[in-house]
């Protein structure tokens, strides 16, 4: 069984996990209601996507 025969340096194990890291989610303006919505997805506060309505929000 392979096992490691020195201990992992803090900056190695640091650069292994430097592409770990989470992004903030990105958000885009309804171009209908000027809020803002998730991209590709169906804007909440209206129910429209690329122009369509697809649900009806009260």
């Amino acid at each position: 069984m392979a096992v490691p025969k020195r201990r992992s340096s803090k900056t190695k194990k640091r650069q292994r996990r430097s592409h770990q890291a989470l992004s903030a989610p990105q958000a885009g303006i309804c171009p209908n209601c000027q809020a803002p919505t998730i991209p590709h997805r169906v804007c909440p506060s209206c129910g429209t996507y690329k122009g369509e309505t697809f649900i009806e929000v009260d």
